[in-house]
Formats: structure tokens, sequence, C-alpha cells
């Protein structure tokens, strides 16, 4: 019986030994990992400033100097259209992307200020008009560019980014629409909508950019608004 009780310690030391070997080389293994090797969240579980607590991107927010943003590669992005052949992006290519600097918080001193908002922070026009040709080339447009609107999918006036290029997209003119008639569609309304619903307190930011990004010819009815 003394015999086994002396045994005991060096079976304990033998197996905390192993212990310690086994997790010195899982925490190898694992470095910079969370749970279940999930990458380890940043300081305090930041947040980049790239990613959303939803579902939809952060881009840059506005800049005092714009630059021609990279495109997705030659005939990547495909239009989507609904049964009444209303363009819509395609999502993997144009999911939206919203500004950091808009918030459910600040509203009054951004995009519901009297005045305006949008004007300041819009990219210029030798910018876009380069972005656009380029996204033609990424979602395969043949039409006119003139017909064709470079759109926010989530607009400056519902708090998009300016010019993340998951924001932006060359949208086809509407159905029925003649060509050499210039830019016309029915998206642009839906968005003066939102932002009028948002603006009273009738649908929360979120909610908003949320819908716009979804299918933009729903918006109005999934938040009830129409």
């Amino acid at each position: 019986m003394n015999s086994v009780r002396r045994a005991m310690p060096l079976v304990l030391l033998s197996c905390l030994a192993l212990a310690g070997c086994s997790s010195t080389g899982s925490a190898s293994d694992n470095a910079g990992a969370g749970r279940n090797g999930a990458p380890a969240a940043g300081p305090s579980g930041s947040v980049r400033p790239d990613e959303s607590a939803g579902t939809i991107p952060v881009g840059a927010g506005p800049q005092k100097t714009y630059t021609v943003q990279k495109q997705p590669p030659a005939g990547s992005c495909h239009y989507q259209y609904t049964k009444n052949k209303e363009p819509l992006p395609d999502r993997t290519c144009t999911q939206g992307a919203t500004s950091p600097a808009v918030t459910q918080a600040n509203l009054a001193r951004t995009i519901c200020r009297k005045g305006g908002y949008t004007k300041g922070i819009r990219p210029p026009v030798s910018i876009t008009a380069q972005e656009k040709k380029l996204n033609a080339v990424s979602y395969g447009y043949k039409g006119s560019l003139s017909d064709a609107e470079y759109d926010h999918q989530i607009s400056l006036q519902l708090g998009g980014d300016p010019n993340d290029a998951r924001n932006l997209w060359v949208e086809p003119a509407d159905p029925g629409h003649q060509p050499g008639t210039g830019v016309n569609n029915k998206k642009d309304p839906v968005e003066t909508k939102l932002h009028t619903a948002i603006c009273s307190g009738k649908v929360t930011l979120a909610a908003a950019q949320e819908a716009i990004a979804t299918d933009w010819t729903t918006a109005l009815q999934s938040l009830g608004l129409s």
C-alpha cells in the first residue's frame, strides 16, 4: 500500500509535464486565434473599419480627395432582373456599403440637416466617369453610358458610402426607356421616400439601408411605406 502511495506523486508529475507540453503545442498551433480556432478579436473586441455590425459593409466615408477605385474583373458581375424587368445589381459585386460618418445618432447633422448633405461629399465627375467605364466592363454593359446611371446602391441621402466600389454600379435604364433620352429610373423616387421616412422617424437608418441594399423594388413595401 505504501509503495502505491509513493508512486502516485511520480505519476501526477508525469501527467502534469505531459499536459504542459500539450498546452504549449496547442497555443503555438493557434497563435492569434480565439475559440474554435477563430481569429482573435482586436483590442477590446474592436471591429475592423471595413466591417459592419450588420450585413452591410462599412466603407471609408467621405474623403478630402477621391481616387479611382478598383472595379471587379471584366464580366464577373451579372445583372439581376425582377419580374417587371427592373434591373438589380449583382450582390456579389455590389452589396452596398454604408458611410461611417452617418449614424442614427447624428442624422440631424448629416443626411437630415437643412441645406442638404450630399453635395459636399460627392466624388467629382472626373473620378466617377472613369469608374463608370470600368464598372460597365465589370457588368458587361453594352448600352449607351449616357442612358445609364452610375448609381449608389445605398444612396448618399441614405448614408451610403460615396466612393466604395461595393456601393456603385452602372444601372441600366428602366424597361421602355427610349435610347438616347438620358438617365431616367424609378429607383430615385424610392430613395427619396426612404430619406423622408428616416428623417421623420418612421424607420431607422439601418432598416432603410438594409431594405434598399436587398432590393430597391420592394424596399418601401418591406418597411410598410407603400
